[in-house]
This record gives C-alpha cells, sequence and structure tokens, in this order.
C-alpha cells in the first residue's frame, strides 16, 4: 500500500512538472512516503527472517536469492524493453517513472532481506558484546532516515558526511563477523559460493539501474541522496563480498578441517558407546570404520583373537577368498619377520612390494599400517590399514588411528568394568537373599520354661556366615540344643550349615544321644562335604527333670561353666574332633559324652571361636580367659545381660572390626521347677 502510494504521488509530481505546476509540498509528501515504504519493508523483513538455529546456511542464501535477488533480473528486462516500449508500444512520459519506481521497490525489498539475513547470520553464536554491536548498528542506519524525512541536503552539511562516512566503517566492521563460513562442509561452501556469486550480481545490477538514470530531465525522483539506501546497499554488498571471498580463500582446508571434524565425531561416538549399551563388537566395528574413514584405506582388517572385523568390499581387485586369506598371511609374516617388535609397537611399511613374497600375490596396495590394541596389562588385537599408494601414512593419520585404538580399548576396558559392577551388583543382591535366608534359618527365640532362660546373639563377618545354633525341643523335659561353625566363609560355608542343620533334625527325630549324634552326622558329611571342608559342632541336651546336661563336642571351643554352688567359672576340657576330618568308622572314637548336673543359678557359655579370636589394632586375640573372667564378674545378672555385657566387652577389645562371623548362647538356670 505504502508503494502503490509512493506511486501515485510520483506520477502526480510527473504530471506537475510536465504542466509547468509548482507545488512545495508534494516533493516533501514524496519523501515521507518513500521512508514510510522503506520503514515497513525492513520492519516486515525484521520480524520474519526466521532465527538462525543451526549450521544450515545455504537455505537462507537460497530465500534471498530467489525472493530479493531476482527482482534485479526483473528490472533488467524492464531496462532492455524500455527503448523499445517507450517509442513503439506506450510512448508515455511517466514510463520512466514507473520503472524506477519498480526498481526502488523490488531494490528495498532485497536490501531489507539482505539486511536481516546478514544479522542472523551475524547473530550466530553471538556472544554479548556482538549482540550489543549489530543493536547499536541498527539504530544508527535507521536514523539516517531522518535525513530524506527533514528534507535535508546532507552533502551540503560537513558533519552529516562525516557520520555517514564513520557509519560506512561500521558497516565494513561488522562485514567481518564471518563465524559462519567455517562451519559449512566443502560441498555446502560450493553452494555458498554459487549463491554469493549470484546476491553479489544482483547487487550490482541493482546499483547499477538506480545509478544509470540518476541524472535523467525525465526522471522526476532521484533516490540516489537517500543516505539510508545507500548505507544498507554498501552493508548488504561489502557482507557478501566479504563471505565469498573467505569461502573461496578457505577451500584449500575445507577438506581438512571436515577429515578432522569427522574424526572428532568419532571420537565421540566411541566415548559414548558404554551410555548407549553397545556390544565389544560393535565397538571394534566402530573403530574399523573410523580408521577407515581418517586414513582413506583401501582396505584393512581388524584382528581380535581368532576373529576379524572387516569389510570384504574394500578388498579392490582380489575377489576370491584365497587370495584375501593369502594377502593376509603374507603380511602377517612380513611384519613378524620385518621387526620382531611391531607386534607391541605401531608397523608402518610404505612400499610393500620391495618384498618378493609380496610382489608375487600381484596385490595392488604398496602402504601398510599396523596398530596394536593394547592397555598395560591385556592385549586385545590388531588393526591393519592399507593403501594402494606409496608412502600414504602420514604421521598426523597414524596419530589419530593411534588415538582411535587407545579409545577403543579405553572403550572396551570401561564396558567390561561395567559389566564386572552388574555382575557384581547381581551377586549383592543374591547375598542379601542368602543373607535374609539364613537369617530365617536361625531361631529367634527359644521355648520360655521355668527351668532356664536362653539369650543368643550371631553376626556374620560378610553377607552370608557359616555359624549357626538351632534347638529341638525332644520331650516335654528335655531341648537339644546345638552350635556349630563350618570352615571358610562365604556362600560355600552358609551352604554347608544349612546341609548341617538339616542333618540335625532330621537325626535327633531319633533320639540319640550327643555322641551318637555325632558319629552318624559325620558320616552323612562324609557324603557331602568337600575333602577339603570340615565343621566344628557341640550339641547339648538338656533334661529339666534330672537337672543335667548331656554334651559332645567335635573340635568345637570349649564350653565355659559357671558353677553357683561353688562360685567357681570353668571350662569343660572335653575331647572331640572336628565333623568331615576323618570320614571312616574310626570316628567314633575320637567323640566322647559328658554329663553334668546343673544347679539353679548356673551358667553355661556357649560360643564359636569369633569370639575368642577376635583381635585389637596390635592383633592381640581376645581369648578365653577374658571371656572367663566377664563371666566370674556377670554371671548374677539375667542371660540377656550376660551376653550384652560379654558381646559390649568384645566390641571394645577389637574395636567394633569383625574378622569371623561371631555367635554367643548364654544358658542360665533357675531355682523353679516347670509346671507339668
Amino acid at each position: 500500500m505504502s508503494w502503490v502510494l509512493l506511486l501515485v504521488n510520483v506520477l502526480f509530481l510527473a504530471r506537475q512538472g510536465h504542466e509547468g505546476v509548482a507545488n512545495a509540498a508534494v516533493p516533501y509528501l514524496n519523501n515521507v512516503l518513500s521512508v514510510l515504504f522503506i520503514l515497513s519493508v525492513f520492519l516486515y523483513q525484521r520480524c520474519n527472517v526466521p532465527v538462525q538455529r543451526n549450521a544450515e546456511f545455504t537455505s537462507p542464501l537460497w530465500n534471498l536469492f530467489v525472493k530479493g535477488g531476482l527482482g534485479a533480473y526483473v528490472c533488467m528486462l524492464l531496462y532492455i524493453g524500455y527503448p523499445g516500449l517507450n517509442q513503439q508500444w506506450i510512448n508515455s512520459p511517466y514510463l520512466l517513472d514507473i520503472i524506477y519506481q519498480i526498481l526502488f521497490g523490488f531494490l528495498v525489498y532485497f536490501l531489507g532481506k539482505g539486511f536481516y539475513t546478514w544479522r542472523q547470520f551475524i547473530l550466530y553464536h553471538k556472544t554479548k558484546d556482538l549482540q550489543a554491536q549489530w543493536k547499536w548498528f541498527e539504530i544508527l542506519v535507521y536514523l539516517t532516515l531522518l535525513v530524506p524525512l527533514l528534507n535535508v541536503k546532507y552533502m551540503q552539511h560537513i558533519f552529516l558526511i562525516l557520520d555517514l562516512g564513520l557509519l560506512l566503517l561500521y558497516s565494513l566492521y561488522m562485514s567481518v563477523h564471518l563465524r559462519w563460513v567455517a562451519l559449512l562442509s566443502l560441498d555446502k561452501k560450493w553452494g555458498s559460493i554459487f549463491l554469493l556469486t549470484a546476491i553479489l550480481l544482483s547487487g550490482v545490477l541493482f546499483v547499477n539501474f538506480l545509478f544509470r538514470y540518476a541524472d535523467s530531465p525525465e526522471l522526476v525522483v532521484d533516490y540516489t541522496d537517500n543516505p539510508f539506501i545507500l548505507l544498507t546497499l554498501a552493508f548488504v554488498l561489502l557482507y557478501a563480498l566479504a563471505s565469498l571471498l573467505v569461502a573461496l580463500f578457505s577451500l584449500p582446508t575445507s577438506k581438512v578441517f571436515e577429515q578432522k571434524n569427522a574424526d572428532l565425531l568419532s571420537f565421540q561416538r566411541l566415548s559414548h558407546t558404554i551410555q548407549q549399551g553397545q556390544s565389544e563388537q560393535e565397538v571394534y566395528q566402530l573403530l574399523f570404520e573410523s580408521a577407515t574413514k581418517a586414513t582413506g584405506a583401501d582396505a584393512g582388517w581388524l584382528e581380535i583373537g581368532e576373529q576379524k572385523y572387516t569389510d570384504p568390499s574394500r578388498f579392490r581387485e582380489i575377489a576370491p577368498d584365497d587370495d584375501v586369506q593369502a594377502m593376509v598371511k603374507a603380511i602377517v609374516t612380513l611384519v613378524h619377520e620385518e621387526d620382531k617388535t611391531a607386534r607391541d609397537n605401531v608397523y608402518i611399511n610404505g612400499d610393500l612390494n620391495l618384498h618378493p613374497e609380496f610382489r608375487n600375490l600381484n596385490s595392488p596396495y604398496n602402504s601398510l599400517l599396523v596398530v596394536p590394541l593394547a592397555s598395560t596389562k591385556r592385549r586385545y588385537g590388531y588393526l591393519y590399514l592399507l593403501l594402494e599408494v606409496e608412502q600414504g601414512f602420514d604421521p598426523d593419520t597414524v596419530s589419530v588411528v593411534q588415538s582411535f585404538a587407545n579409545q577403543t580399548v579405553l572403550t572396551i576396558e570401561n564396558l567390561r568394568l561395567m559389566e564386572e559392577s552388574l555382575q557384581n551388583e547381581r551377586y549383592k543382591e543374591e547375598l542379601k537373599i542368602a543373607s535374609l535366608v539364613q537369617d530365617r534359618l536361625n531361631p529367634k527365640t527359644f521355648p520360655t520354661d521355668t527351668w532356664f532362660e536362653i539369650s543368643t546373639y550371631s553376626q556374620a563377618a560378610k553377607e552370608v556366615g557359616g555359624d549357626f545354633y538351632d534347638y529341638l525341643q525332644l520331650s516335654e523335659s528335655r531341648i537339644a540344643i546345638i552350635i556349630g561353625d563350618v570352615s571358610g566363609k562365604g556362600i560355600s560355608a552358609a551352604f554347608h550349615m544349612a546341609q548341617m542343620k538339616g542333618i540335625f533334625h532330621g537325626l535327633m527325630q531319633q533320639d540319640l544321644l550327643p555322641d551318637e549324634f555325632m558319629v552318624q552326622a559325620n558320616s552323612a558329611l562324609s557324603r557331602c562335604l568337600e575333602r577339603t571342608s570340615f565343621i566344628t559342632s557341640a550339641l547339648y541336651i538338656i533334661d529339666y527333670k534330672m537337672q543335667g546336661v548331656s554334651f559332645a563336642r567335635a573340635g568345637h571351643c570349649h564350653t565355659l561353666y559357671y558353677n553357683s554352688m561353688m562360685e567357681d567359672t570353668f571350662y569343660f576340657q572335653t575331647e572331640g574332633l572336628g565333623l568331615g576330618i576323618i570320614r571312616d568308622a574310626s570316628y567314633a572314637k575320637r567323640i566322647h559324652r559328658l554329663h553334668y548336673d546343673y544347679n539353679p543359678g548356673d551358667v553355661m557359655v556357649i560360643y564359636t571361636d569369633g569370639i575368642v579370636e577376635a583381635r585389637n589394632e596390635r592383633q592381640d586375640e581376645y581369648g578365653e580367659e577374658r571371656l572367663k573372667y566377664m563371666l566370674s564378674q556377670t554371671y548374677h545378672l539375667e542371660a540377656e545381660d550376660i551376653k550384652s555385657a560379654i558381646i559390649n566387652d568384645v566390641n571394645d577389645f577389637s574395636n567394633d572390626t569383625l574378622h569371623d562371623d561371631q555367635t554367643l548362647l548364654v544358658i542360665k538356670f533357675k531355682h523353679r521347677q516347670p509346671n507339668i
């Protein structure tokens, strides 16, 4: 609409000029309408040119050429056809003004499109300072619209000329922000060069048409004195020219930068392999692809143990598998013969045909690179790469391949560590379940009775342990209590503990005496216990009515006892050999039964070796004497308090450090008779 109003006003001025009528207000109105048209176009482009969010720069350049630059070629057609139209068809005094206004319309649209396309390129990866610099540049350029709006003849004012000169220098400064050119690939750089050339040609055509008729007496309005048009035209052309030159001069290095970028992406892919959950085979395949791409290798293979990862299609001119295998064998032999340390270091051969054995294969390959895949602790394999040209592997390329190999080894080791970590987590979960099962196998409470009281404590050194205790009510007045310790620790000890508890419940259904039980338990364990394992145990049968205890010790810790009548604390020194050590009938001679009549107030302490063998920082053992002393000081307490006092003393002695499984049972006999 503003352009149509501008055209109408220009035609009105032309009519007045032909009729010789002068009106001072109409030229000023033309300035206002031209500023209005320029503002509407530029502000429209400011709002509608999309923000550059990615490194795709050819599309904006294409849009600028198609939507803005093609207007110059339309104007060229009008310029070519103007003489014929003016002489043969129309012959109107207003034709030149109409064509000039069309040119002005296309030019302003081209400048608006170009101005804000360059803004998006300049502010790509912008900084705070650069954003502020553009802001002030844009403001200063827009302020030049005041010159035609106020109808000021700026060429008559020296300070305006200086200001416009400084703005031109500012435009030149903004034109050197060309970071986006470095982000173009080689193919896209060629496309950008073509488009920038076309855009520059469009700008040159606009300049030519703008100034060609500037001094024509037939032209009513001349826009060559508009400083805004001149500044924006200079900026658009300067930026396009600078971009074109930078793109042209960076062509020789584009391939290098692309290769470096590809190498970096390969490093990232190898680094992210663990997070993506890829397998070792996929990592090796990624290494092979990255190395062949980085070196431009014509052939190669990756040897990992007995496996080889390769792409058969890369073996040019060698179709039969036999020929390929022969070549591979010849290369491996060559590497071994050439240098005995080649299997430990990078091996490079720039002219394979110097070796007769390889020359006889009629292979097209001349350069060989062998890179080992190894860490300080382990060797994984070797990477072989071949090129048809001689001396094809330069030091930089070899360094890149070595970096790929090192990253691959690190990735493989991390994958294995992660797998081990996951396996350990599964083991931990299994151990938690085993620990829970074992904890439930040990009884938490014993039958309550007025004859005696029992307090228990058990703590495994690891998640699961080999200590155990259990009871079985044989009759209303008799109870069997067993305690034991399996050699070793961990899962196997816990498994044998469960076996022993099963044997205990199975055999004691026959109401055996303690020594008889030990003999039969030894026979049963001889069939299922490893030769390297054994179990120490002690079995106690308490008879309430008879007020006596019968027990047998199979290599277990001596029983600690306090006699209330004699006020004496002592150990029962009974003989006995651990279960599973002797696996024949002679074991019966190694086990003995003892009977002892108890008195009310007597205390019996049953424990495993983890109690008396607890160690302090100086590696001193807690010992039987200290345990005996603790009982002599606490016998008058309840069974629960005696147990707590002993455990606290053991923990204080060892500084809460647990070296072995610990189990403790405290039995205190009472005065009252059971109610039967």
